[in-house]
């Protein structure tokens, strides 16, 4: 059984390992405007598989439902 986290529990544990992931040095800023559009989508990517590895249960998931 999934111990039950609340959603200020999980936004806290999410905090840590954001905080801890950040602590890495950042990459340079290339100073060609192209290199510096694919250091940015690539960063864009790794930050997009490190949020792919977090389960969200249904239950922490919030009832509202917003419309554009």
């Amino acid at each position: 059984m999934a111990p039950k986290l609340t959603r200020r529990e999980l936004s806290i544990a999410l905090t840590g390992s954001a905080a801890l992931l950040a602590q890495a040095p950042p990459a340079p800023i290339p100073s060609n405007p192209d290199e510096e559009l694919k250091a940015a989508r690539e960063a864009n990517q790794r930050n997009a598989e490190q949020l792919g590895k977090v389960k969200v249960a249904m239950s922490i998931e919030p009832d509202t439902h917003f419309h554009a």
